[in-house]
């Protein structure tokens, strides 16, 4: 049985794939699954979260067939893949760092999830791919959007239009990932441990600043980091103050 179980390591999250039979290609149970751990995760119970998956020979390889063959157009372009764009926004958007540890083969919707994440690790074996023409469709959870953002240009076009895997030394060297390692879920996993030790507060800002220059989600980042900054005000603590005491606030401008 598909699943994406949430395993707690003290105030590290790990999100682990597991559907090894299929390569841990997504299905709806695990679409699900993954959007409902990220409605727990966005209230800030973990320091940072590390996505991992069962098996060394796929990280994920997009989503499973027999999930989405049989849609019709509407309920392909509005239910899969809305949806599952729906998904991957959600996990981009969590306030802590994310870290991907790819120690097998991410293509399709398995690549655009590690995208979703801060940072990649990747094995040296393990390669990247958008292979959705070879099967009549397109990337549809931001393979041709929040990818554009994170891979070159002529890569991402290399890699859409003419199929081609991209290896983990290339990857690296375009700064898709931070680091190529053999064990690459350790690797993750150390630097979701070096994250314990910097700022929460500091680090969930920084990570919203980051969000909003590169326009993910950037209205919601930018009133977020206003709303944060006029929350520690005395002005915020006058006005309701004096709306419970049914009263004209007196704002001291501080």
């Amino acid at each position: 049985m598909s699943a994406v179980h949430l395993i707690w390591h003290g105030a590290i999250a790990e999100l682990r794939l597991d559907n090894p039979a299929k390569l841990n290609a997504f299905t709806l149970e695990m679409l699900a699954h993954l959007e409902a751990h990220c409605t727990a995760l966005a209230q800030g119970q973990a320091r940072a979260v590390v996505i991992t998956a069962e098996g060394e020979r796929a990280f994920c390889t997009g989503a499973d067939i027999n999930a989405w063959g049989d849609l019709g157009a509407a309920e392909f372009a509005r239910g899969w893949v809305r949806g599952g764009h729906g998904i991957f926004d959600r996990l981009a958007r969590l306030p802590m760092p994310t870290i991907a540890a790819l120690s097998g083969h991410a293509f399709g919707g398995g690549l655009e999830l590690a995208a979703a994440c801060d940072v990649r690790v990747m094995a040296p074996g393990a390669t990247i791919a958008l292979p959705e023409a070879g099967v009549g469709i397109v990337p549809g959870w931001s393979g041709t959007q929040r990818l554009a953002r994170l891979i070159p240009e002529p890569v991402l076009r290399e890699m859409a239009l003419l199929g081609r895997r991209i290896g983990a030394e290339r990857a690296h060297q375009m700064g898709f990932v931070a680091e190529v390692a053999a064990d690459a879920r350790g690797a993750a996993m150390q630097m979701a441990e070096a994250v314990l030790a910097s700022s929460p507060r500091a680090t969930e800002v920084a990570k919203y600043m980051i969000n909003a220059a590169v326009g993910e989600d950037r209205g919601a980042m930018i009133e977020a980091l206003g709303s944060g900054m006029i929350a520690a005000t005395a002005d915020k603590a006058e006005g309701v103050a004096a709306f419970r005491a049914k009263r004209k606030p007196t704002f001291p401008g501080a």
